[in-house]
């Protein structure tokens, strides 16, 4: 068994899930996949509700990250669009996830996982809507945090910053505002666009919630440094770079 089967098994799984259901592929079928033994998956992963574990906690991360940081900001106006602009690139980068879900409401099979996505809905949406919101702004904030998502998946045959772009442009009609500039906290505390989108355009960057998840997945036991690496986009060394120099030393090899 070679030491990237875990993240093999990942990205299998999420491709198949994506395509035709959590459901309808069993893990006799993801192994034949992956090109490995029924029981070599079972060792990786127990349970078929372990793999949407393993898929979504990247996810989770990210937008607990987003929504810890929106929670810094000086106004009720650069809260909200920190929520908006911060979660729009999260569901961009999990499109795969998105889709997996609108198939047959996967990312539910595991209910610690359920609670995460409910909490994250329902901060957010509070966030949008802001303390002194009435039932209205309640609605539209719930609307708002729906239209961020669903257009990633509906129009996932579309380039990234066009889609970008309309998503947002939906998110002002819908609150009537505009988003503040210069003033949305990255995840790293300071201002300015977000960390993630900062981020694109200069390859193997990583935000503080990737460096958490990198610490998750190395804390796990279950992944390589190569796995880890693969599973958030960037290269080895940025890896090693962004843990500390005691926590490079624990990190499978």
């Amino acid at each position: 068994m070679t030491d990237d089967s875990r993240a093999r098994i990942l990205r299998t799984a999420l491709a198949l899930f994506a395509e035709r259901g959590y459901h309808s592929v069993s893990v006799r079928e993801l192994a034949e996949q992956v090109g490995l033994t029924k029981t070599a998956v079972l060792y990786h992963f127990p349970s078929k509700s372990d793999i949407v574990v393993a898929l979504v906690e990247p996810a989770l991360v990210e937008s607990e990250a987003v929504l810890e940081a929106a929670m810094s900001a000086p106004t009720q106006h650069a809260r909200r669009w920190s929520v908006v602009e911060g979660l729009v690139e999260v569901w961009l980068s999990h499109g795969q996830l998105l889709r997996m879900q609108m198939q047959d409401q996967a990312l539910s099979a595991d209910s610690t996982t359920f609670a995460r996505l409910r909490d994250i809905a329902l901060t957010a949406q509070d966030l949008i809507a802001g303390p002194d919101a009435d039932f209205t702004a309640r609605v539209r904030a719930a609307q708002v945090y729906a239209a961020l998502s669903d257009p990633v998946v509906v129009f996932a045959d579309q380039p990234a910053p066009q889609l970008r772009a309309a998503i947002l442009d939906g998110a002002q009609r819908l609150l009537g505002s505009k988003v503040p500039r210069n003033t949305t906290p990255r995840i790293d505390g300071s201002t300015g666009v977000s960390a993630r989108s900062r981020a694109r355009g200069r390859p193997g960057a990583m935000t503080e919630a990737m460096v958490e998840s990198a610490r998750r997945m190395r804390d796990s036991g279950d992944y390589t440094i190569d796995e880890i690496a693969a599973e958030l986009g960037v290269s080895r060394a940025t890896v090693y770079r962004k843990l500390t120099p005691s926590d490079d030393s624990t990190i499978i090899l």
